[in-house]
């Protein structure tokens, strides 16, 4: 499903250049869970901005489902971004002004897909994540686990091919934290490919699979037997 090879990604930095991804080599299976570890600055929230089609690498290829994204213009990574990928990240990311439906629809909307249809599969995927009662709620109106179940509802609307969490639980206490793990681990075992970026070994164990990133490089990359969690 996921193929980089020798990606690379510099910055620069007033009259440096930065080199941030050193040469990543990494294929991920359709309907792996994959934790992406690391500490601060290794270039593991860099790497998920690549594979999510957020930017581009300096050098290299990155295929997704056999496609070559990496050589994409702007338009034709939006379209990746809103088809065939699901974001779910630390602050969830909610509209204020919206309630749990309507930013539930906002990936329909950008999408093209029509009224009645989009207020179907947004209570759909509500209902999913527990939420069926929540709909007309305002983000204020939640609390935090809520809101990122939202945001997660909002990542499955369109039915994409992977789902990208970043610090999915960074914002919230250790019971709601197991909730929402043991919500993507249901989502990964219906067949969705998740990768998430976490500093967080007990999130981490959830996984099936974590990659350890440390100076823009893979230094580990092992197969967990099955997934832990929260103690």
């Amino acid at each position: 499903m996921i193929r980089l090879h020798d990606i690379r990604k510099s910055y620069t930095v007033g009259k440096e250049s930065v080199d941030v991804l050193k040469g990543i080599d990494l294929h991920i299976q359709n309907g792996e869970f994959t934790a992406i570890m690391g500490p601060s600055g290794s270039g593991k929230s860099t790497l998920m901005n690549m594979i999510g089609c957020l930017d581009r690498p300096t050098t290299g290829e990155y295929y997704l489902n056999d496609v070559l994204v990496s050589q994409y213009n702007e338009n034709d990574l939006a379209r990746v971004r809103n088809q065939s990928i699901g974001f779910v990240f630390q602050q969830f990311q909610l509209l204020p002004r919206l309630n749990a439906l309507k930013n539930v629809e906002l990936p329909m909307i950008y999408a093209g897909v029509k009224k009645k249809e989009r207020e179907e599969r947004a209570a759909e995927a509500l209902l999913k994540v527990g939420l069926g009662d929540r709909m007309d709620h305002l983000p204020n109106e939640l609390s935090g686990g809520q809101k990122q179940r939202v945001a997660i509802a909002r990542s499955i609307v369109n039915t994409p091919d992977l789902i990208l969490a970043d610090e999915p639980t960074g914002a919230l206490d250790s019971k709601t934290s197991v909730q929402i793990m043991e919500l993507f681990t249901m989502l990964n075992r219906e067949g969705t490919t998740i990768i998430l970026v976490t500093h967080e070994r007990e999130v981490a164990q959830y996984a099936n699979r974590n990659v350890f990133v440390r100076d823009g490089l893979i230094m580990q990359d092992e197969v967990l037997v099955e997934g832990g969690g929260f103690e």
